[in-house]
């Protein structure tokens, strides 16, 4: 069975020494014949100058090397999968949820899932192995899904900082819709397969000249097959780097920041009227919540730059820089997976920044899932209504027992229905009394 080698997408690196390869001056016309040998991580590396052949074993790190990518991609993978999945469920499951910043963050959640099922599996196969078991067709799909998951994920980002810079610094000019919001997030789409398009159609699979896989102890051999971006020329390739680079770090960064710069600027200004025991109240409790947002956009921008950055470093050194052999080696080896790990954790952090950390969506999973409950808890009856004390109307079922089991019953199934009826005052209402606009601007980021 010949081994493939994982695609050199702009998303995922090819396996570590293949990009080195690529990257050094080979004189194929030499007349010297000499032989280089090299060992990392117990793999050994051949070269022989009259046919240039690398062999290399089929997993690329001992046992406890690899043990320690697959822990360290599996955290990353469960908490995405289980973080993004509990926000598109507390998202659709409650219809007081659904307005424009919760859909932007919908979105942001669908993309980053997208970057957790086709992005962290094939990176970890490509960090161990050097093989790729699925194909052509998967080559030009895998690489193509990774790149405008990561690039719709990026720009959701940037349409959740502008629409709360809209709101905060801007909170008289009309608000956008859901239309509209549904509107922003079809060419948020667009644009990301656009950018992305040219990668797809690059995308080939080819056979390696320069290496065979070693199979098994007996030193079988196969040829190796990689799936790579096959640029007419090299200039072309850095070109196309530059633009990504440009569009899916730099100009949604710097935007970000500036936006979140605004919107922190506008806060710490804000005042509020503190004359009379009620607004001293208020003062105190917009206080909080101005610290709290600041926190907040702080670490949203700090994790956003962090997380992105040694990757596209590395993408930019790879395509302009001339390192040295062992350089790259190094490089391909041990840096750029924990880079790849690193940007791959904005994803599966992502549902806890705008998710967890937002009192609205937290308070909204808890009535979800307690109505959930509830539902699970009552009994598929017929009811019918009991006026008990203080008028208060119960649903109750024939089947109840008399007693104290009654109450209970009653108790719980009154609990549960008040629970149904007040999602939208529990969540759209933080304060009994008159509330500033100063809160209601607050209410809309955390």
């Amino acid at each position: 069975m010949k081994a493939q080698i994982p695609p050199v997408s702009h998303w995922e690196r090819c396996s570590p020494l293949f990009r080195s390869i690529m990257s050094e001056k080979w004189d194929s016309n030499s007349s010297e014949n000499w032989h280089y040998i090299w060992s990392v991580n117990g793999t050994k590396y051949h070269l022989y100058s009259d046919i240039n052949i690398t062999y290399v074993n089929y997993y690329l790190h001992q046992p406890q090397v690899a043990a320690v990518f697959i822990a360290s991609y599996f955290l990353i993978f469960f908490l995405c999968m289980v973080g993004n999945t509990v926000v598109c469920f507390t998202v659709m499951r409650n219809k007081h949820m659904h307005t424009v910043t919760n859909l932007f963050i919908l979105n942001l959640a669908i993309s980053d899932l997208l970057v957790g099922i086709f992005c962290m599996p094939i990176t970890l196969l490509d960090n161990i192995i050097a093989g790729w078991p699925f194909g052509s067709t998967m080559c030009k799909i895998s690489g193509f899904i990774q790149g405008i998951s990561v690039a719709a994920s990026v720009f959701t980002l940037v349409a959740i900082a502008v629409d709360r810079f809209r709101c905060v610094v801007y909170p008289f000019k009309p608000k956008l819709t859901i239309k509209t919001a549904s509107v922003i997030i079809v060419i948020i789409w667009v644009l990301a397969i656009a950018i992305m398009s040219p990668s797809a159609i690059m995308l080939h699979v080819q056979e390696e000249k320069y290496y065979q896989v070693r199979l098994n102890s007996q030193n079988k051999t196969s040829p190796v097959y990689w799936c790579r971006e096959d640029w007419p020329n090299q200039e072309m390739r850095k070109i196309y780097t530059t633009v990504l680079f440009a569009n899916i770090y730099l100009a949604p960064l710097s935007l970000i920041v500036i936006m979140y710069g605004r919107i922190g600027i506008s806060l710490f200004k804000m005042t509020v009227p503190h004359t009379g025991k009620q607004n001293q109240e208020q003062w105190h409790v917009v206080s909080k919540k101005k610290q709290k947002v600041i926190k907040m956009l702080l670490i949203v921008a700090l994790l956003f730059i962090l997380s992105w950055l040694p990757l596209w470093t590395l993408m930019m050194l790879s395509d302009y820089a001339d390192l040295s052999p062992n350089e790259l080696r190094v490089i391909n080896i041990y840096i750029y997976p924990f880079a790849h790990w690193l940007a791959f954790c904005n994803s599966s952090v992502n549902p806890i920044i705008y998710g967890f950390f937002n009192e609205n969506f937290h308070r909204a999973f808890q009535d979800a899932f307690h109505f959930q409950l509830c539902q699970k808890r009552a009994k598929p009856k017929e009811t019918y209504t009991v006026r008990a004390k203080n008028n208060v109307i119960i649903s109750t079922s024939h089947q109840l027992a008399p007693g104290p089991a009654i109450q209970n019953s009653h108790e719980e199934n009154l609990l549960c229905r008040k629970s149904a009826e007040k999602p939208n005052q529990e969540l759209m209402m933080e304060e009994l009394g008159g509330v500033t606009q100063s809160n209601e601007i607050l209410k809309e980021l955390v």
